[in-house]
């Protein structure tokens, strides 16, 4: 699941964003990203290993904080983190989609495709979890392979001239910094996987496998597609049709038959992507109401904790999808995940590094080499997009804060006990 999660959203989403940040350079920002990314899983296969279980990254921040407002308030970064990523493939699909039509970029058809998918994976969830692992499961092997095809024929086509590659990156200083940060997000994926630990047969081993096959698989498709699309495009080009770039590509070279057939993947891979995200996002809320560090009320509806968070998640990304463009949502998920993953590095340096055989000196490098990149992306955007700092800044004022407020009083009104099974283990 994590590898479907994780082409769903990096490749087609983020290609034109991290172009338009670092210029011609963009395609080895897809492997710094990478290189921060590996320090990063290392962490989480450390923690993986010593406690596989079901309850992942919510898990791992109780034992480096215990039950208090560092803890949730991390997580809910997390959920936010992955709520936005999931507005970011619905709008992704909805870009793509109008391809194969003459639309204008900035239709009212596009938040509204969004909004029509994210109500769609709400139904698929509902109906029931088996479909959802066996569809993933298919779903990435025609992602990969479909992704393959593009990026050897688009090589292939490009006959090794590439001339995006010769535009030097942006002259905001930091561009390329930034657009590392970004790139993580199409690597953030792997964490998923650790959320699946106690239904893996011999844990200890195949989440770790699991962990790096992914990130591998995915840093070599990202580096052909990249290179793909700066064979065929200008980087003028690239940047003109970020949130389509993949599609742009394939236009040139082989005109609209291989424009459908990129959308055709892209439009497998965001479906599969928005539903597999949907169910894994809802389950880590119901966790987190589950060990009482969230409020949650039923709100008259029936069924499970984990029904009533699925309701609250699709609603959420709904709104994000409707009003929020993919630039935005991007950088907004970006600056949450990595905040969060700066704490996980630190809880774990600073409590738990012994008892689970992690080197101080890798977690210190993970936690510095997050910093980095998420001061340049700060940086940028407070030039580019100051608003969106005011966002997110509020965001992150209002997680702690309520977060403090809701574990000290625990008001009633907030807290209501489960009338059934939660769906999350």
């Amino acid at each position: 699941m994590g590898t479907g999660v994780m082409i769903g959203a990096g490749i087609f989403a983020l290609t034109g964003q991290m172009a338009e940040q670092a210029g011609g350079l963009f395609p080895w920002a897809f492997l710094s990203a990478a290189l921060v990314t590996a320090f990063s899983a290392y962490t989480y296969i450390k923690m993986s290993n010593a406690n596989p279980s079901a309850g992942g990254i919510a898990m791992y921040l109780k034992m480096a904080y215990g039950e208090g407002t560092m803890t949730a308030g991390c997580s809910l970064l997390m959920y936010f983190s992955m709520v936005i990523n999931e507005s970011l493939v619905a709008r992704t699909f909805s870009n793509y989609t109008l391809q194969l039509f003459d639309i204008a970029d900035n239709s009212w058809l596009i938040p509204a495709l969004a909004v029509g998918l994210l109500v769609f994976a709400f139904i698929v969830n509902v109906l029931g979890n088996e479909f959802i692992g066996g569809m993933s499961q298919v779903t990435a092997l025609i992602k990969i392979g479909g992704i393959a095809i593009f990026a050897g024929v688009g090589l292939w086509l490009s006959g090794g001239s590439f001339q995006s590659l010769s535009v030097p990156p942006k002259s905001v200083e930091g561009g390329f910094l930034a657009a590392t940060a970004l790139g993580i997000l199409a690597y953030k994926g792997f964490t998923t996987i650790t959320n699946s630990g106690g239904e893996l047969k011999n844990p200890k081993q195949n989440v770790s496998r699991a962990i790096i096959i992914s990130i591998s698989i995915c840093v070599v498709i990202y580096l052909l597609v990249a290179f793909a699309v700066a064979g065929n495009l200008s980087l003028e080009e690239i940047i003109q049709a970020r949130d389509y770039s993949l599609a742009e590509a394939a236009r040139p070279a082989l005109g609209e038959y291989a424009v459908w057939f990129t959308v055709g993947i892209a439009i497998i891979a965001t479906i599969s992507g928005v539903i597999a995200s949907a169910f894994a996002v809802s389950r880590m809320l119901a966790m987190l109401s589950e060990m009482g560090l969230v409020p949650h009320r039923h709100l008259g509806m029936p069924g499970d904790v984990q029904k009533h968070t699925l309701v609250y998640t699709i609603v959420m990304a709904i709104a994000l999808a409707a009003f929020f463009d993919l630039s935005r949502i991007a950088s907004l998920g970006a600056i949450f995940y990595i905040i969060m993953d700066i704490a996980m590095h630190w809880g774990v340096y600073r409590k738990l590094r012994e008892e689970i055989g992690a080197n101080g000196i890798v977690l210190i490098t993970a936690i510095v080499l997050d910093v980095i990149v998420l001061g340049a992306l700060i940086y940028v955007k407070g030039i580019a997009d100051p608003v969106l700092l005011i966002v997110a800044a509020c965001g992150l004022i209002l997680i702690f804060l309520g977060e403090k407020w809701f574990l000290k009083w625990k008001p009633e009104f907030l807290t209501e006990p489960d009338l059934g099974e939660t769906g999350a283990e």
